[in-house]
């Protein structure tokens, strides 16, 4: 799991992983230059390098980051969380980009989710099926431009839409892929949403789904 400064998020996503999921979860600090062995790459949520300039517009520039898309390239399995999902964008992992929410406040509230389409991310649920999980974000509107939304949509990489879009993302787009399918990008946290005694287990299928893929993980 990738850490930068100011990363808030990555414990969470670790708990998840080790405690909920019983993988093999590390922290790699945004110095590193090598992913390889690793089975998964998570960018988690936060406020990497204080979201100066744009939210992820600096973490892009990590050493990390060089070795994250090689490792990409070579078609390894990568999630990005909140922020994580507006470094991918910045760093051109995923199409598009996020700006600041329609009403420019920031959301912290749980929203419910529809899956749209099955990928490595979301095999264990069924397209259609609502779920519900938190959001946190001031910058999670998503926008690409129309040849862009066009060829994410005809590609089929919408993985999840808003039910009410909170934010005003085009297209209610919550979470997509690339196009080459292993590089997900999601607003909402499903780390946050793996246990019914902090409310529910939405979350959960998101992890179930990586493992349906890869098998036990070595996660970074």
């Amino acid at each position: 799991m990738l850490s930068f400064p100011g990363s808030n998020c990555d414990q969470d996503l670790l708990y998840a992983l080790r405690e909920i999921r019983h993988q093999d979860a590390t922290l790699v600090p945004a110095s590193a230059t090598d992913l390889s062995g690793y089975d998964l790459v998570c960018v988690p949520g936060g406020f990497s390098y204080g979201d100066y300039l744009r939210s992820g517009a600096l973490a892009r520039f990590s050493p990390v980051m060089t070795a994250l898309k090689d490792y990409a390239a070579a078609g390894g399995l990568v999630i990005g969380i909140c922020n994580g999902f507006q470094i991918l964008c910045e760093a051109g992992l995923l199409p598009g980009a996020l700006q600041w929410n329609r009403d420019l406040a920031f959301i912290c509230d749980d929203t419910p989710l529809e899956v749209a389409n099955i990928s490595a991310f979301s095999g264990a649920y069924t397209i259609g099926e609502r779920l519900s999980l938190p959001i946190a974000h001031g910058e999670g509107n998503y926008y690409a431009s129309p040849e862009e939304l066009a060829a994410i949509e005809a590609h089929q990489q919408v993985i999840f839409r808003y039910v009410d879009n909170p934010n005003g993302s085009m297209n209610d787009i919550a979470g997509l892929t690339n196009r080459a399918g292993n590089v997900l990008g999601m607003m909402p946290h499903p780390e946050r949403a793996v246990e019914a005694l902090l409310g529910g287990t939405d979350g959960l299928g998101i992890f179930a789904s990586i493992e349906q893929v890869k098998g036990a993980t070595t996660c970074g």
